[in-house]
C-alpha cells in the first residue's frame, strides 16, 4: 500500500550489489510510477528513468529543456513506487559544477539510487542523434568531481556518461572514460557504441561497471543480455521502450475509435479493470479502510 517500504539507502546498497554480481542487470525504463511497479512485478533488477522520457512526457524534445525540479520530482514519484533501485538520467547536471552538486543532493532527497551525468554541451541532444558536441576534458571531469564531492550517501551511484565516441572515435571514448573514473565516477555509460567490439574496448579501458543503452532506432544493434555478458557489460537499459509501445498502442486505439465510432475492437488489447486494480493494490487499501474497496470488481473489463 502507498509507497515502497525499502529505504533509499537500502536501494543504493542493492544497486551496488547488482553491479558487482558479475552478470548483466536489466533496467527497463519506466515512464510513470505504475510502470515501475510493473517492472518490479515482472522480475527485473531495477528501474531506469530516462531524461528523454521525462521530456517527451511533457511534450518536449530531449534537448535539455527540463529543469532539475521537474526531473527530481517525477523521478522521485517513480522511485518511491518500487522496491527496486532506480537510476535516473541527470543530463549535464543542470548547470555548472555548483548546480551539479545541488542536482546530486536533490536526487538523493528524492530517493534515487544513482544518476548519470554526461559530457555534452548544454543544450544537449539525444545520444543517438548526429551532430552532438562534447565539452572538453576539464569541464567533463569537473562535473563528475562536483557530483562525487556533493553526495552525502557514499553508496549513491555517480555514473559518468560520455558521448565522445560519436565525435572523436572509440580511442577518445576510452581516454575519456579513464579520466572520468579518475575524477570519481563509480560507473561509465559509453553512449552510442557501434558494436560489441566497442563495448569491449571500454571494458578494457576501465575497471568500474559499464552500462549499455539498448534503445530502439539508435546507433547500436539491439544486443541480447548474453551478447553483452561476453564483453563485460554490467547493466543494460531499455530507456524508451515502454513509452514507445504505450504511445503506439494509444495511437492505434484512437485511430480505431475515430474509424469505428467505438473502442470495442481494442478492448481485448487493454489492461483489464481487475488487472489495473491489482497493480495499484486496491485490496491492500481495503484492508486499511473497508470503506475504500467495498465493491465487486468486474472480471472481464
Amino acid at each position: 500500500m502507498l509507497y515502497s517500504k525499502v529505504t533509499p539507502e537500502q536501494k543504493r546498497l542493492k544497486l551496488r550489489e547488482l553491479l558487482a554480481s558479475g552478470t548483466v542487470q536489466q533496467f527497463p525504463g519506466a515512464f510513470n510510477p505504475l510502470s515501475a511497479r510493473l517492472i518490479e512485478e515482472k522480475g527485473f533488477a531495477g528501474v531506469y528513468i530516462s531524461g528523454a522520457v521525462l521530456a517527451n512526457d511533457l511534450g518536449l524534445p530531449d534537448i535539455g529543456l527540463t529543469t532539475l525540479t521537474e526531473v527530481a520530482t517525477r523521478a522521485g514519484q517513480i522511485a518511491r513506487m518500487t522496491d527496486l533501485p532506480s537510476l535516473v538520467d541527470a543530463d549535464t547536471g543542470f548547470g555548472e559544477p555548483m548546480n551539479v552538486a545541488r542536482t546530486i543532493q536533490e536526487l538523493e532527497n528524492a530517493g534515487l539510487a544513482g544518476c548519470h551525468i554526461e559530457d555534452q554541451f548544454n543544450p544537449k541532444r539525444c545520444g543517438h542523434l548526429d551532430g552532438k558536441n562534447v565539452v572538453d576534458i576539464d569541464t567533463a571531469t569537473k562535473r563528475i568531481r562536483a557530483a562525487a564531492d556533493a553526495r552525502r550517501d557514499p553508496n549513491f551511484l555517480i555514473m559518468a556518461r560520455t558521448d565522445i565516441r560519436a565525435v572523436e572515435g572509440i580511442q577518445a571514448a576510452q581516454d575519456r572514460a579513464r579520466a572520468l573514473v579518475d575524477a570519481g565516477a563509480d560507473a561509465i555509460f559509453p553512449e552510442a557504441m557501434r558494436d560489441l567490439h566497442e563495448f569491449q574496448a571500454i571494458r578494457d579501458a576501465v575497471d568500474v561497471p559499464i552500462l549499455a543503452n539498448m534503445t530502439e532506432f539508435g546507433k547500436s544493434d539491439l544486443f541480447t543480455v548474453d551478447q553483452l555478458q561476453t564483453v563485460g557489460v554490467n547493466m543494460v537499459i531499455y530507456p524508451v521502450t515502454l513509452l514507445r509501445i504505450a504511445m503506439g498502442a494509444a495511437e492505434r486505439t484512437l485511430e480505431s475509435i475515430k474509424a469505428a465510432g467505438t473502442q470495442e475492437a481494442q478492448v481485448e488489447n487493454m489492461l483489464t479493470r481487475a488487472r489495473l486494480y491489482e497493480l495499484v493494490d486496491y485490496e491492500a487499501y481495503n484492508q486499511f479502510d473497508t470503506g475504500v474497496f467495498n465493491f465487486k470488481v468486474p472480471g472481464i473489463r
